[in-house]
C-alpha cells in the first residue's frame, strides 16, 4: 500500500476516533469478529502492521466450539481437524476506539470472513444476518431494527459456586428490586453509567434511553432504530463496552438470561418494521393510515416460525430459566396492541412507524443470530402470506396457539424441524448450531447443582 493510500484511509476514519484520538498515535488495531455466542475474536497488531487491504487468518474450528471451548465433532464437516483458515476483511465501516485501553489509543474494526477461496463463509453470524437483508433486498424491502439490551451489573462474582449477588450502589447497600425506571436506583451505580456514556461517545455509539428495569442492578439501554446489520454491530460493541465499564468500577455486568434466581430475566426485545426500499414508506401502514396485509403477515409469519428458531432467541439452559412464566417475560406468541403481556407486542407509535416488537429473545443470544431469525420469521409470514390469529385481550401468560418450547431440547428438535426458514439462514448454518447447541445441552446434563447436593445428598 502506497503512502499516500495509508493517509486516505486513516483521514477517512470515524470523527468519534480522531476526536477520541485527539492528537496522540494510534498504537494498536484489534481485527475482530462475532463468533457463534456473539464474543469478539480476532487478532491485535501494532498500528503500523495495519492497512484495511490486508488480510488476516484464523482457523475455522473456533466456530466448532461449544460456550465452554469443547470442540464438537460434526460428520458433515471434514475440515474441522486440518483447522483450515478463513480469511478476515477488515470492514473499516466499523472502525471505532477501544475506550478501555486507556493507555495506548487502539482501534477496533469488525472483520467479514471468507474462505481461502473467496467465498462468503456461511457459518459466520454477521454473513447469515446480511444473507436475511438480501432476501429481503431481492423483494424491494428494507427492514429496520431497534434493540433494547438489559442486564444486570453484580458484585464481583470469582467463585461460580457462589450465587450472584447484586452490586452495592453509593449509599453503600446492596442493590434491590422491583425499582423499575427509578431514577435514584440509576443513580446507585452513576459511575458505571457515566462510563458507558464516555465510552459510548468515544465509539461514536448512539444511546436512545437508558433506564433502571425492575431487577436489583438491572439496567435498559434502549438504541435508535436503524439497518439491522449496523444495529447488530452496535449491540456486539455494546456488550464488550458495558462489561469493560463495569470492570473499571470494581463490578460485573453480566448478559446471562436469568442470573439470579429470584430476579426477573435479562431480555433483548427488537422493534422490527419494513421499508419500501424505493419509497422509504412503511410497509406495514397503507395510505389510509391503516394496517396493511404485509403487517398482518409479518405477525403471522413470527407466530409460526419464532417458536421453530427458538435456539436462536433462547440459546442455553439458563435462557428457559428467564422464560419459566411471570416477570414480563412471556411464554407466548400471541400478539397484541400495547401488551406487555404477549410474546409480540405492538407498541403505541404514528401509523407511519407501525412496528413489532419481539419481545421474546434473551439478551444471552447472539445479537446478529437473534435479528436474523427474527426477520427471518416476518420474511416467511410475508412471502408465505401467513395471517396471524386474532389479536390478544387482556393479559396472556399461557400460550393459546404455537406454543414456545418449554426447554432446549424441545427447542432444538422444533429448529430441526423448521423447514423453509433453514435455507433463509442457510442450511449450512442451521446445521452447525444445532450440532454446537446439541452438545451443550448434553454437556450440562452432567452437572450435579449445589441444589442436588444440598436437597438430596443427605436426605434421599
Amino acid at each position: 500500500m502506497s503512502s499516500e493510500i495509508a493517509a486516505d484511509w486513516r483521514e477517512k476514519l470515524p470523527v468519534a476516533f480522531q476526536a477520541y484520538r485527539a492528537d496522540r498515535r494510534i498504537e494498536e488495531v484489534e481485527c475482530v469478529i462475532p463468533d457463534l455466542v456473539g464474543q469478539s475474536r480476532g487478532k491485535a497488531m501494532p498500528f503500523h502492521k495495519f492497512n484495511p487491504e490486508s488480510r488476516f487468518h484464523l482457523p475455522i474450528s473456533l466456530f466448532y466450539q461449544t460456550i465452554t471451548g469443547e470442540w464438537v465433532d460434526i460428520e458433515e464437516i471434514d475440515q474441522q481437524w486440518t483447522e483450515t483458515d478463513i480469511i478476515l476483511v477488515p470492514d473499516m465501516s466499523t472502525a471505532t476506539a477501544a475506550p478501555w485501553a486507556e493507555e495506548d489509543v487502539t482501534l477496533q474494526v469488525i472483520c467479514d470472513l471468507e474462505t481461502r477461496q473467496g467465498e462468503v463463509l456461511e457459518v459466520a453470524p454477521r454473513n447469515v444476518l446480511r444473507r436475511v437483508i438480501q432476501r429481503y433486498a431481492a423483494k424491494g424491502w428494507q427492514p429496520v431494527v431497534a434493540p433494547e439490551l438489559e442486564f444486570y451489573l453484580t458484585k464481583p462474582n470469582v467463585d461460580p459456586n457462589e450465587p450472584i449477588e447484586p452490586p452495592v450502589g453509593r449509599t453503600g447497600r446492596r442493590g434491590t428490586g422491583r425499582q423499575a425506571y427509578s431514577m435514584s436506583a440509576v443513580d446507585e451505580y452513576g459511575p458505571v453509567i457515566d462510563t458507558i456514556y464516555e465510552y459510548a461517545e468515544a465509539q461514536g455509539l448512539a444511546i436512545d434511553t437508558l433506564i433502571q428495569e425492575g431487577g436489583a442492578g438491572q439496567i435498559e439501554i434502549n438504541l435508535l432504530h436503524g439497518d439491522p446489520l449496523w444495529l447488530a454491530d452496535q449491540v456486539f460493541y455494546f456488550k464488550r463496552t458495558i462489561r469493560e465499564a463495569a470492570l473499571k468500577n470494581g463490578m460485573f455486568a453480566t448478559f446471562m438470561a436469568k442470573p439470579m434466581r429470584d430476579e426477573p430475566g435479562s431480555a433483548m426485545h427488537i422493534h422490527q418494521s419494513v421499508l419500501d426500499a424505493k419509497t422509504g414508506r412503511n410497509i406495514f401502514t397503507g395510505e389510509d393510515g391503516r394496517e396493511t396485509p404485509e403487517f398482518y403477515h409479518f405477525i403471522g409469519g413470527s407466530q409460526i416460525y419464532v417458536q421453530k428458531l427458538m435456539p436462536l432467541f433462547a440459546p442455553y439452559i439458563n435462557s428457559y430459566r428467564r422464560l419459566s412464566g411471570g416477570l414480563s417475560a412471556p411464554t407466548n406468541l400471541e400478539w397484541g396492541a400495547d401488551n406487555r403481556t404477549t410474546g409480540l407486542r405492538i407498541p403505541s407509535s404514528p401509523a407511519q412507524h407501525r412496528r413489532v416488537e419481539n419481545r421474546v429473545i434473551g439478551i444471552d443470544s447472539n445479537p446478529y443470530l437473534a435479528i436474523a431469525g427474527s426477520l427471518a420469521a416476518g420474511y416467511m409470514g410475508l412471502v408465505e402470506k401467513i395471517e396471524p390469529r386474532a389479536p390478544a385481550v387482556g393479559e396472556v401468560w399461557t400460550e393459546i396457539g404455537e406454543t414456545i418450547p418449554e426447554g432446549a431440547y424441545e427447542a432444538l428438535a422444533a429448529f430441526e424441524e423448521s423447514g423453509a426458514v433453514r435455507e433463509v439462514l442457510s442450511e449450512e448454518f442451521c446445521a452447525l448450531y444445532a450440532a454446537i447447541k446439541t452438545a451443550e445441552v448434553n454437556e450440562f446434563r452432567q452437572e450435579i447443582s449445589p441444589w442436588e447436593r444440598q436437597h438430596l445428598m443427605l436426605n434421599v
